[in-house]
């Protein structure tokens, strides 16, 4: 009878162990994250030195993302670029070209088509020409019935096939598409995208850089203190624990740094941009990261902050003997 509560007891008090280990293990956490705070508050003009450039390193590539993500104007001329022109054959009525129009806009890969008849067709031309009187001495038309046609694809590859099927159709003299601009852009997108990979790893190993080299002075200088703590038996993950801390506020606050300076530039540049803008006609607004995009910044940073930390107390830590 004595054996199955003696068992419980074991158990019981493993359970208590663990907990206590485990209040213990939060305590210190909450300890050092209020600790490293206020080291930072002590030296403030050197932690907002730290953060200020913290906040450069993560605005920029997020200026470039910012401009490549209000690509509107650059997704509306890939939509135009990528639009074909199928030429009808001259003899072809009215009603023939509209059923072929419709049965092009029925075919898989077409989002939608658009007819633009023989009349059509010349009565813009002369709009745009001008020349009404000279186009009125001709005694027929010679301009075909021609079917705009909108690919739900911008793969050159992809368009290229659709066009090929369509030139066969019945009732189709030839289809025309500029395969040399919508190539262009698609380089001129990918480019910018891996621009903006580039320079984020670039300016992520210059935040690394900038909170190794602060975390590193602060090792030096609190070099004493945890020789002694690691004489009395401490762990490497207790030492490193503030400098971690460190790290991760100093990311926090060069990441809320620059969405504070993203804001300030969107607000500076919005009157004059929205002038220009009216200028031609249009209405164009600057973008914004949004609470999704801000959130991300945040934790580049502060992940890029306790990496950079974790890195540099390794490092040290190494070489820190007790004496």
């Amino acid at each position: 009878m004595n054996l199955p509560s003696r068992r419980g007891a074991r158990r019981h008090g493993h359970r208590m162990g663990i907990d206590s280990r485990s209040r213990a293990w939060r305590r210190h956490h909450a300890q050092m994250a209020v600790d490293s705070a206020r080291r930072l508050r002590e030296r403030p003009l050197a932690s907002l030195m730290t953060m200020l450039a913290i906040a450069v390193a993560l605005m920029l590539p997020a200026i470039l993302w910012l401009l490549l993500s209000s690509a509107s104007l650059l997704d509306r001329n890939l939509d135009d670029s990528a639009q074909m022109t199928l030429y009808l054959a001259p003899q072809l009525t009215e009603s023939q070209a509209m059923d072929i129009s419709d049965q092009v806009g029925s075919m898989d890969g077409v989002i939608s088509t658009r007819l633009i008849t023989a009349a059509a067709g010349l009565q813009e031309f002369q709009q745009r020409l001008g020349s009404g009187d000279i186009l009125s001495l001709l005694d027929d038309n010679p301009l075909p019935a021609t079917i705009v046609v909108q690919p739900n694809s911008r793969d050159p590859q992809q368009v290229q096939a659709l066009a090929d099927r369509l030139s066969q159709l019945r009732g189709v003299d030839s289809a025309r598409l500029d395969m040399a601009w919508l190539e262009r852009l698609r380089q001129l997108a990918e480019l910018g995208q891996r621009l903006v990979i580039a320079l984020g790893v670039l300016f992520a190993c210059g935040v690394l850089l900038v909170v190794g080299n602060t975390v590193r002075l602060a090792v030096e200088s609190r070099r004493r203190e945890i020789e002694v703590v690691t004489l009395v038996g401490a762990t490497h993950a207790f030492v490193r624990r503030p400098f971690l801390y460190s790290g991760a506020w100093y990311g926090l606050g060069g990441g809320f740094m620059a969405l504070v300076l993203l804001l300030i530039g969107r607000h500076w540049l919005s009157a004059p941009i929205n002038a220009l803008a009216q200028s031609f006609g249009t209405h164009y607004t600057l973008p914004a990261l949004g609470f999704g995009g801000s959130m991300f910044l945040l934790s580049c940073g502060t992940l890029l902050g306790l990496i950079g930390a974790w890195l540099a107390v390794d490092r040290h830590l190494a070489g820190i003997r007790p004496r």
